[in-house]
């Protein structure tokens, strides 16, 4: 599966439009990690803890969306974006999406 932020894959040509795909997860702080974040808040530097969530909730995100886009048969997903929103306090949802494409 082709993935891009492009709207074009170079060298292909898009055929059939599929439509947008998405994918999404949620996740919550736990109070381990806010522990050493608080910790690591007081004398600074980077919270790992909160940066390894991310990244594990970005990939399945990312993960669901291709999953989503093999369902309509699709070769690529073009004009990827993220997002991220609260959702309530300590719990944020991190999205992907996209346009599913078959490529000629």
């Amino acid at each position: 599966m082709i993935i891009t932020n492009t709207e074009t894959v170079h060298g292909r040509t898009i055929s059939e439009n599929l439509g947008l795909v998405r994918g999404s997860t949620v996740r919550a702080r736990n109070f381990g990690r806010d522990f050493f974040a608080g910790l690591k808040n007081i004398i600074g530097g980077e919270i790992s803890e909160y940066t390894k969530l991310l990244a594990d909730s970005r990939e399945q995100a990312l993960k669901r969306m291709t999953d989503d886009a093999k369902r309509l048969g699709a070769d690529a997903i073009i004009n990827v974006r993220f997002t991220t929103s609260a959702v309530m306090q300590g719990s944020s949802e991190i999205l992907a999406y996209g346009t599913a494409v078959r490529l000629a």
